[in-house]
């Protein structure tokens, strides 16, 4: 908690809006989407799923395979509260609606399922999109599943394929496939698996036979630890990466050959928040 505290001042510090932004793609981006002011119809979407999930109050067994929760003590958990605590945010939800909705990437792998609300937002950011989430747990993944297909509000005709699996088990069968066909290459991948360094870099390295020019790839948390910090320095520095975009909660990464290897802190905002705690995670 404290090191996050620390993390985010020091990103208030360091943040800039797009006046401090001189790559034309990082300010397009940056005023063409992170600030698209925009009330898109699909919000009201994301905050119908959410509310159903809020509302929901059965439990369910959790399987965690990643670092764990700060908050729940018991793998028994009430749906509601795993909606509450280890959701994405509103704010983030329309963020990475606004992000997908700007790129419009054809192929989309999340890592990550829990309930379905990034999911959703994926979903909804591009209509035509072919989207396959993973889930290593499978009660969380069916509850997902179910909420998909029993939401008052109708999906897009966009392909989502839910995967209960473990995430590596996952990689090794993407790298059999690879050798033996085409490459599978990903638009846009969502990370939010595993905030563990270990497992984050695996990730990022097992992956990265996936990705084109045009490839971008969220971090989810990657202030969430000391050690989370550190898998984020190691992939802002691979050769591989261009250009980098810290948003405090995320970690967004390109592969773009044309750019200039480059950093920025972006408050997604414009303005500083005075909700110091809405942005930390738990």
């Amino acid at each position: 908690m404290l090191q996050q505290i620390k993390s985010y001042l020091k990103f208030l510090l360091h943040s800039k809006n797009e006046h401090g932004v001189h790559s034309p793609f990082v300010f397009d981006l940056v005023t063409k989407c992170f600030y698209d002011n925009t009330k898109y119809p699909e919000f009201e979407a994301l905050k119908s799923y959410r509310k159903s999930l809020l509302e929901n109050k059965n439990t369910i067994e959790v399987t965690d395979f990643g670092a764990g929760s700060r908050v729940f003590k018991s793998n028994t958990r009430e749906i509601s509260k795993i909606a509450q605590t280890a959701g994405i945010t509103p704010k983030n939800a329309e963020l990475l609606f606004r992000i997908v909705h700007y790129f419009q990437p054809k192929n989309i792998l999340e890592i990550g399922t829990s309930l379905g609300l990034t999911t959703s937002a994926l979903s909804l950011g591009n209509s035509n999109a072919k989207i396959i989430t993973l889930e290593g747990c499978p009660n969380t993944m069916a509850t997902a599943k179910e909420m998909f297909q029993v939401s008052s509000f109708k999906f897009p005709n966009n392909i989502v394929e839910f995967v209960n699996t473990e995430f590596n088990l996952f990689f090794e069968n993407l790298k059999l496939e690879t050798l033996n066909s085409k490459p599978q290459i990903f638009d846009l991948i969502y990370f939010d698996g595993n905030h563990s360094k270990k497992a984050t870099l695996e990730y990022f390295e097992a992956l990265l036979q996936t990705i084109s020019n045009d490839s971008v790839w969220i971090f989810d948390d990657i202030h969430w630890s000391a050690d989370m910090e550190e898998a984020w320095e190691i992939i802002k520095n691979h050769p591989k990466v261009s250009v980098t975009i810290d948003t405090f909660q995320w970690g967004i990464v390109f592969f773009r050959i044309e750019q200039e290897k480059e950093h920025f802190i972006i408050n997604p905002n414009k303005t500083i928040s005075s909700h110091l705690f809405e942005r930390i995670r738990f």
